[in-house]
């Protein structure tokens, strides 16, 4: 049986996940990176994207991070999101719908800090919509 660890998911709202894991993937600036069991010290900072819990060897469950810190300890990792959804609440017709009205306003954008914000904005949305289909893919193959 693989060794486990202690994850804690929160965001600045609320704790979304509390308990054991086998393995823990998260999306960070520098690339992916998964954590096992005694993984060694470890602060790093997370983009947009999923983090995924492998609970049972059967089992996992999914969150859409819009960014925020992954903290790894030997026993213990902490997710601090900045938000956070678990993937049943991942909407991809209001992901889209939210992706058509940023191109539409950057098309507008009075100002290059106007464009910059909806670019980021743009970015966000884009992570979500590959999450989703990674989401969908992944629950394919089972």
């Amino acid at each position: 049986m693989p060794l486990t660890f202690h994850v804690d998911i929160v965001s600045s709202e609320e704790e979304i996940f509390s308990g054991t894991a086998h393995l823990l993937v998260a999306p960070t600036v520098l690339g992916e990176i998964g954590v096992l069991a005694r993984h060694a010290p470890l602060l790093a900072r997370l983009k947009p994207g999923l983090v995924r819990v492998k609970r049972e060897p059967d089992y996992d469950e999914s969150f859409f991070v819009s960014g925020g810190y992954l903290e790894v300890h030997p026993q213990a990792v902490t997710v601090l999101a900045d938000t956070l959804l678990r993937g049943p609440e991942l909407d991809e017709s209001a992901a889209r719908a939210a992706k058509l009205r940023t191109e539409q306003a950057m098309k507008a954008a009075l100002s290059p800090a106007d464009y910059t914000r909806l670019k980021t904005e743009l970015e966000l949305e884009i992570a979500l919509l590959r999450s989703i289909d990674e989401l969908r893919t992944r629950n394919r193959m089972r």
